[in-house]
């Protein structure tokens, strides 16, 4: 077994499914699209509030979107922080995907807003495509492990596809337990002590 899958089992074995993306609303797709943009530079905590406040105002819909007030949509989503960057960049994502059913990787990257990461979590976690995210969390846990050095994102999402199988299942669920552990026990400052990777782990050796 390789070590990317070793490091998975020790983590599901911890952790069990995640049940991710947590969705609010009946609108899950474009829900967590719409949380694709508010998570950036936030907690989930502030992105569901904002979510809450969207879905009490009948705004998770992309058409509702593109035509309610860009002041109003400021005030609703102000949980999630930078709402003036956030506000417009919900507006172009909900006119691109009212215009686009089943985009690309490629036509995400083209749109205001959306980079690597965002574009992988919808692709993952909107459209169940196995695209592997690849964020600060995932970055900091594996240089910590020993199976990287290297900051890059498309290097980093390529170790990922080489090791694992091709599945988006998979991939879903083992970046939810990436997160888990980097809140739990790989934090900035880790607390290594019951942590479930301790023995596959370099970090203290």
């Amino acid at each position: 077994m390789n070590r990317f899958l070793q490091v998975y089992n020790l983590l599901y074995e911890a952790y069990g499914t995640q049940h991710w993306w947590p969705c609010l609303t009946k609108e899950k797709k474009f829900e967590i699209i719409i949380g694709t943009i508010l998570t950036q530079n936030t907690s989930w905590n502030n992105v569901e509030k904002a979510i809450k406040n969207l879905n009490e105002n009948n705004l998770i819909a992309k058409d509702k979107l593109m035509d309610v007030n860009i002041a109003k949509l400021k005030k609703l989503i102000t949980p999630a922080g930078y709402y003036n960057q956030k506000a417009e960049r919900l507006k172009i994502v909900a006119r691109f995907f009212n215009e686009n059913k089943n985009p690309t990787r490629e036509q995400l990257l083209n749109v205001k807003g959306i980079g690597p990461e965002t574009a992988d979590s919808i692709l993952l976690y909107a459209y169940n495509k196995p695209y592997f995210v690849i964020d600060a969390y995932t970055k900091r846990i594996f240089k910590r492990v020993g199976l990287t050095n290297t900051d890059d994102y498309g290097e980093l999402q390529n170790l990922f596809r080489k090791n694992l199988p091709k599945d988006a299942k998979l991939f879903n669920e083992y970046h939810a337990l990436i997160v888990k552990l980097a809140k739990e026990h790989c934090r900035t400052k880790p607390e290594c002590a019951d942590c479930p990777l301790k023995k596959a782990c370099k970090h203290n050796i």
